[in-house]
């Protein structure tokens, strides 16, 4: 996806110009990203507080998370066709809008609705924030402002347990959404002052296969959810199974057919995209379905307040700031294969160790090592996995390739919540610390049993040498289907910035 931006007069203008986008953008990432995982260490709080059960809980994340994954493609062809200016404000203005909604959230359905707002906002907000930022710098500079984007987004996700536990124990878990509201109000006039409006090539919405995959999703979701509370051969659970599955079905069939699909299928045909996708799926099933019970575990199981338990888990989220730009590094020079494979078998192996010795009465200095060899495997899989998909698409796809990964991802987060909450809840439940365990232990190894999927996966990635030939392979059958390729001739704004 090609950003085309006007050039101003100058080159200290376009410089004031391409820092300024730099830092509305990236405040914007900062505050969406933190909604992905600051509600954890809130959960108790809020039930506490509304009442409900592990399933209520659930769609407290799934519905920020699955509305966030459902709508990521579209928001990117929202600004391709409207305005990357004009949506990024919009979905600010969305997410501020949601944010305020979930404080004021009288029950926990209406904070339910409000969550799933706010994932419309990010998924609008997010992918506009890349574009954004690749368009505003010019070739040479665009590595060191994309390092800085993706250290931003690490950032956001590495404090939301921390920001969560420190808000909710200090004031309350409204605030957590309140202190949006603020930032939100200031980035949308700075903007609309301050970023330079840009179109891209592709005009199309596809609706139609928004609809499937979206209701599809929601289908399959809420059947899993509801399952262990109605039964998992009840009617109401086996016909959102079941019509999940069938939409999903038809989801496929109609971006074969279309003429200008969301989610192109020949980008399955590339070993690489489709073995990395079906690894990153499992990733965030594993990773996000774990951290939703451990963010719990600290607090209902061992009894410590939303800061302490916070705290405990940033030898987790802490370490892909750290080990993230070695793995981009060492990925240049050895291959993306091998450091995905290892990074999931870190995550698998951490998870597993944490499950063995997790008890209400384990010592913090236990699950150090294991907390860091699983945030040490996060780190080396989300890079590399970035760039094996962007290496197995044509240069010109490589936007509608990263959204599909980024839903699909997404999707699996939802998925691992989902299912693990599910069995958490046959197993054990609040009513005590060893209630709350035996339900934590008994869900967790189906949680490393899916990473370790995935580490499977890692090894049908093609090695460093033929990375290449998964994009000459999607443009063969891209020109084989007749296909038309996407033009690959610079937009004027383009030209005129790069000659500034």
């Amino acid at each position: 996806m090609t950003a085309s931006i006007t050039s101003r007069p100058g080159e200290s203008s376009g410089n004031r110009s391409a820092i300024w986008t730099l830092i509305i953008t990236g405040l914007a990432l900062f505050m969406t990203s933190l909604d992905n995982l600051v509600v954890g260490v809130a959960l108790p709080s809020i039930r506490a507080d509304l009442g409900g059960t592990i399933e209520s809980l659930e769609w407290t994340v799934n519905a920020y998370t699955l509305a966030f994954a459902v709508l990521l493609i579209t928001g990117a062809a929202l600004g391709d066709r409207f305005g990357r200016r004009r949506m990024f404000a919009i979905g600010v203005g969305l997410f501020t809008a949601a944010s305020a909604a979930s404080a004021l959230a009288p029950t926990l359905d209406a904070l339910v609705a409000a969550r799933a707002l706010q994932g419309a906002g990010a998924a609008i907000v997010v992918p506009l924030t890349l574009t954004l930022v690749s368009g505003a710098f010019p070739a040479e500079k665009r590595g060191a402002a994309l390092g800085i984007w993706g250290g931003i987004s690490g950032l956001g996700v590495a404090l939301g347990p921390l920001f969560g536990g420190a808000v909710v124990e200090g004031i309350s878990w409204h605030w957590i959404f309140w202190l949006n509201v603020p930032v939100g109000l200031a980035l949308i006039p700075l903007a609309l002052r301050r970023l330079p409006e840009s179109t891209g090539p592709d005009k199309a919405l596809d609706l139609p296969g928004l609809g499937l995959v979206g209701t599809g999703l929601f289908g399959l979701t809420f059947g899993i959810i509801r399952g262990e509370s109605l039964g998992w051969t009840s009617t109401t659970v086996l016909a959102s199974l079941v019509t999940g599955a069938l939409l999903i079905g038809a989801f496929i069939v109609w971006e074969l057919r279309a003429r200008e699909p969301m989610l192109p299928m020949r980008f399955f045909r590339s070993r690489g995209f489709s073995a990395t996708n079906g690894l990153s799926f499992a990733m965030f099933f594993g990773t996000f379905g774990a951290i939703f019970l451990l963010s719990q575990f600290f607090q209902v199981a061992q009894g410590l307040g939303p800061l302490d338990a916070g705290i405990r888990t940033l030898p987790w989220t802490l370490m892909p700031m750290f080990v993230a730009p070695l793995a981009g590094f060492l990925s240049d020079r050895i291959g993306t294969r091998p450091l995905i494979f290892t990074g999931l078998v870190l995550q698998a192996g951490g998870l597993a160790w944490i499950t063995a010795i997790s008890s209400p009465v384990t010592a913090f200095g236990d699950f150090v090592t294991p907390f860091m060899m699983a945030g040490t495997g996060m780190a080396l899989v989300f890079p590399t996995a970035a760039a094996t998909v962007v290496a197995s698409v044509r240069e010109e796809e490589t936007g509608k390739a990263s959204g599909a990964t980024n839903a699909i991802r997404e999707i699996g987060g939802v998925m691992g919540v989902a299912v693990l909450s599910s069995i958490f809840a046959a197993n054990g439940g609040f009513t005590s610390p060893q209630a709350f365990t035996d339900g934590v232990v008994a869900a967790m190894p189906v949680a490393v049993a899916v990473l370790a999927v995935g580490a499977v996966l890692a090894l049908l990635i093609p090695g460093k040498d033929a990375v290449g030939d998964d994009a000459a392979k999607t443009d063969r059958d891209a020109a084989r289907t007749g296909e038309p390729r996407p033009s690959l001739r610079p937009e004027p704004q383009l030209l005129a910035a790069s000659k500034s």
